[in-house]
Parts: C-alpha cells; sequence; structure tokens
C-alpha cells in the first residue's frame, strides 16, 4: 500500500555494529512501534525491507538508507519518529520519504567520506594526496574470499583533500588549527569521494593506495565516516541528496491517506 525509505545513520561504538547486527535491531524497532508492515508471499514470509549500500563494520555513517513496504499508509515523519525512539542512541533514524520515483539504488552513485588521521602532521598528508592525485594508477592489493585481488584505487576517486581539523568553539590547546582538540597530538583530515565502482573502492583502499605512492602510515588506524552518499556532481565533486527526487515529486500539500489506526500508532 505504501513504501518509505529511510536515512540513518551509525555513530559512536554503534559504528561496530554489523550490517546483521543493525537488522536484527530494526526488525526489533519495526515490532515495538507497531508498524503494519507489508510480507512477502511463500512459506516463510519476510518483513518488506531492502537495504541500500551498507557501510563497512567499524565505519561510522551519516547517510546510511533503506526502504520499507507498509500495508497501511502512514505519515512519514511521525514512523521515522517512532523507529527512532525505538532504537539505541547511535542507530539514529534522521529522514524518511514516500517512495515517488524508482530506481533508488542507481542514485547511489558516489559516498563522501571523512579520513581522521591522528598522529600524522597536516602538511605531510597534503603531500600524500598530491601524490596520490598525480598518478594515473594506483594499484592496492584486497584480500577476499576468492583470495588476493589486485585493483586501481585511483580512478574511482573523484575528489580527494586535505581539510582543517576542527576544533571546538573557544577552546585554548595551546596549540594550532593542526592540533587534535582532546589531545593535542597532530591530527589530518581528508575529504574523499569515491565513485561507487566494480569492484568496490573503499577508503582502506585510498589508505593504502596513500601509502604505496607517498609512504603516508598513519601510526594508529584512520577513523572514517560516511557523510553522504547519493547522485554526484562531477563538476564540483560533491555528493547531493538521493531523496531529493522523491520529495519533488510529492504533490504540492498533500498529506498521506492515514489507516485505521494511524492515530493510536503514532
Amino acid at each position: 500500500m505504501q513504501r518509505i525509505r529511510l536515512r540513518y545513520t551509525k555513530r559512536g561504538r554503534l559504528r561496530f555494529t554489523s550490517h546483521r547486527d543493525f537488522q536484527r535491531a530494526f526488525e526489533r524497532a519495526l515490532r515495538r512501534s507497531a508498524v503494519p508492515m507489508a510480507y512477502s508471499a511463500g512459506f516463510t514470509p519476510h518483513p518488506k525491507v531492502s537495504y541500500a549500500n551498507a557501510a563497512p563494520t567499524g565505519v561510522a555513517s551519516e547517510a546510511e538508507y533503506l526502504e520499507i513496504g507498509l500495508a497501511a499508509v502512514r505519515d512519514p515523519e511521525q514512523l521515522r519518529a517512532q523507529l527512532d525512539e525505538s532504537l539505541p542512541t547511535g542507530l539514529d533514524v534522521i529522514d524518511a520519504v514516500e517512495v515517488r520515483t524508482p530506481n533508488f539504488v542507481e542514485r547511489l552513485e558516489a559516498s563522501e567520506w571523512l579520513l581522521r588521521l591522528d598522529g600524522v602532521e597536516p602538511d605531510t598528508a597534503a603531500d600524500a594526496v598530491t601524490r596520490f592525485l598525480a598518478a594515473e594508477r594506483v594499484e592496492v592489493e584486497r584480500r577476499t574470499k576468492n583470495g588476493l585481488r589486485v585493483f586501481d584505487a585511483r580512478g574511482a576517486v573523484a575528489a580527494l583533500e586535505a581539510v582543517p581539523v576542527q576544533v571546538d568553539a573557544g577552546a585554548d590547546t595551546g596549540a594550532g588549527s593542526d592540533r587534535d582538540v582532546r589531545t593535542g597530538r597532530a591530527c589530518a583530515i581528508l575529504r574523499l569521494v569515491v565513485r561507487h565502482s566494480t569492484p568496490a573502492v573503499r577508503p582502506d583502499d585510498v589508505l593504502s593506495g596513500l601509502r604505496a605512492t607517498a609512504d603516508l602510515a598513519p601510526p594508529v588506524p584512520a577513523e572514517v565516516t560516511r557523510l553522504a552518499q547519493g547522485p554526484l556532481d562531477e563538476e564540483t565533486g560533491t555528493v547531493t541528496d538521493p531523496l531529493a527526487l522523491d520529495r519533488a515529486a510529492a504533490p504540492v500539500g498533500s498529506e498521506p491517506t492515514a489507516g485505521p489506526h494511524a492515530t493510536a500508532s503514532a
């Protein structure tokens, strides 16, 4: 009867939840919120939930997406609030729209990432970025279930730059803006935009490429956060909102037709 697209986050310690862990938590949230789910046909019906391009375990994200099918019409914002309240803090449902356009997965053309490199001087990181971007091809290795695979990490990169470290407003760290406000140590931040390609190029592949081209090796693992995923603006190297088309397609002033239990469940 109705389909809803949701945007959710993985923040803090919950970035270490696997995709399967999130699926279980989300299905429990659906039951606690009494969401009128539509189910698949067959001997073992499953709730109609589809996930799109989930981030790897251990990676934080501000832009994960899924779609649910409902057996009764609900207001998307009320549904979002219900589900957000039923999920643990860190797994936050931050946006919801009614599905009005097809081919959503095809809109997820690229991801924007923020890579935090503790213990790396910003000038060192900027030099490594320059060397990486100057290369026509950067081959990296990744171990897969089918063995060791070698592929190009450079071709999928639409944008890569070193950006200033953000510090708390008014904080007196006794150091410049290239220092971590929490520790005072050197810290570099990279902004990365990667096209979704085959094979998929992940932030850790780009870090391997920086090590190969410029011997950049952070002393501790990088903290990685996905900031956005969606259509790629090739001219600016930015990722835009994949839900924008659904919002634009909604009739002006339209309201969902509430089902018989809409008030009670909201």
